[in-house]
């Protein structure tokens, strides 16, 4: 699972074995500890996030554990500064993190690797620590039509 900032696209992806929503509540989790640990090193404080830090606006896909209601509760209720936006069905090309997975495959294909976690290593090399170069203006595909992706 992944996001992407939008002001200097900074990526932050979390690897899952299984895509449900209780996952996505523990990711989203992680996310807003991550934004909170950030807005408090530039000398903010903790308790003040909820009411003075920043807004967090996820565009996510249709996935049916996306839309669960008590985990779409459950997140209203623990994370104030998270809006959640759903982007219409079959649309890759509004969804600007397709790029991030796109480019990533295509780096990784026609690899082989030794284990699991040797990829794992390279995936987070890639995604987290900012070594995957990204053609932000590149083609995807959206079922047979190609879509420039507005980044």
């Amino acid at each position: 699972m992944g996001a992407i900032r939008e002001l200097d696209r900074k990526r932050v992806c979390f690897f899952v074995k299984k895509g449900n929503a209780d996952i996505f509540y523990e990711q989203l989790q992680q996310l807003n500890e991550l934004i909170k640990q950030e807005w408090a090193s530039i000398e903010n404080h903790f308790e003040d996030f909820a009411k003075f830090g920043p807004k967090i606006i996820l565009f996510l896909d249709n996935a049916i554990f996306h839309k669960r209601k008590d985990v779409l509760a459950k997140i209203a209720e623990d994370f104030p500064n998270c809006i959640l936006e759903f982007l219409p069905a079959y649309s890759p090309d509004y969804n600007i993190i397709e790029l991030v997975w796109y480019s990533c495959k295509e780096y990784i294909a026609h690899r082989l690797f030794k284990s699991v976690d040797e990829l794992k290593s390279l995936l987070d090399k890639l995604l987290n620590q900012g070594e995957l170069v990204i053609k932000w203006h590149r083609k995807i595909k959206n079922k047979s039509n190609s879509q420039y992706v507005a980044a």
